[in-house]
């Protein structure tokens, strides 16, 4: 039985002034199974970390069907025992199914990006096509409306003579 008193080789846990963390024994001294060594968190860490200790601490585990404290299992307990492996194995049933659920979701979106995807691919590809076949018929319309300027020029000058010699016999 403990008197209270530390003996040797036991340490006391006490706070120092000023800092938060409990202080480490010496390493040499120690005899401990399992030493404590403080653990640096990253601020977002320490959040996590604080989070769940308060959902541990807040959140009631709930047993249900426990048996009895007297040796021996009565004669529902078996009937208790296949109720809550029927539930157990309904519950895992209801997760693979949606897992199963997800997995074919995200199959199908990802089927259906690689098919919007080459659709996009084709329709830029008939786009230049319809773009290129448009811009060669501008060029054809250009390049014929320049050589028949040069010929209505000569036309119109070879006309513009004739007029010109028409007034001056007038």
């Amino acid at each position: 039985m403990s008197t209270g008193k530390p003996r040797d080789g036991d340490f006391q846990m006490v706070a120092a002034p000023g800092t938060s963390k409990p202080p480490l024994p010496p390493p040499a001294a120690s005899n401990a199974i399992v030493e404590y060594t403080p653990v640096a968190f990253k601020e977002e860490e320490e959040d996590l970390e604080v989070k769940l200790r308060r959902i541990i601490d807040n959140v009631p585990v709930r047993v249900s069907n426990t048996s009895g404290s007297s040796a021996g299992s009565g004669s529902g307990d078996f009937h208790q025992y296949r109720q809550m492996r029927r539930k157990e194995q309904d519950r895992l049933a209801r997760m693979e199914v949606d897992y199963q659920r997800r997995k074919e979701v995200a199959e199908f979106n990802l089927r259906r990006e690689e098919r919007l995807k080459a659709a996009e691919e084709r329709t830029a590809k008939k786009r230049a096509k319809r773009q290129k076949k448009k811009q060669k018929k501008k060029e054809k319309k250009i390049k014929l409306n320049a050589e028949d300027q040069p010929q209505e020029k000569e036309d119109s000058s070879g006309d513009g003579d004739s007029d010109n010699d028409e007034e001056a016999a007038s």
